[in-house]
């Protein structure tokens, strides 16, 4: 199981890479392993607004469905448009081409809330 260290982490199993005022968002290696081989994601358009712990689209795999959460407020300024057709990339690459949303920040401040990869590890009791 992979904690890239240079990413954050939410108590939902996102990952955040933060660049600046933007947020790269997608589930952790531990959660696409729990729920097992990916068959659906929903994603929101671009543009829309959220809030931190907002539901910002589902992923569907063969054992469950589950919401996606907003680790940070703000817009959303891209979406990964390969998972509609080829979803089983959360899988295969979880951190990095199954990234799912991109969000500019309207609040960076909220990125201190957000657990590093030795908490999240402990989280997840790995």
């Amino acid at each position: 199981m992979n904690f890239p260290d240079h990413l954050k982490y939410t108590k939902e199993h996102e990952w955040v890479l933060i660049e600046d005022d933007a947020a790269t968002v997608g589930i952790t290696d531990y959660a696409q392993g729990e729920l097992g081989d990916v068959v659906f994601v929903e994603l929101p358009p671009k543009g829309k607004e959220l809030k931190a712990h907002d539901s910002f689209g589902t992923i569907e795999a063969v054992k469950a469905v589950s919401d996606l959460y907003a680790p940070l407020s703000g817009r959303i300024a891209d979406v990964n448009a390969e998972l509609s057709s080829t979803p089983e990339i959360v899988n295969k690459d979880p951190y990095g081409a199954g990234w799912m949303v991109k969000i500019t920040l309207s609040d960076p401040k909220e990125v201190a809330s957000l657990m590093d990869a030795a908490k999240y590890k402990a989280h997840v009791g790995k």
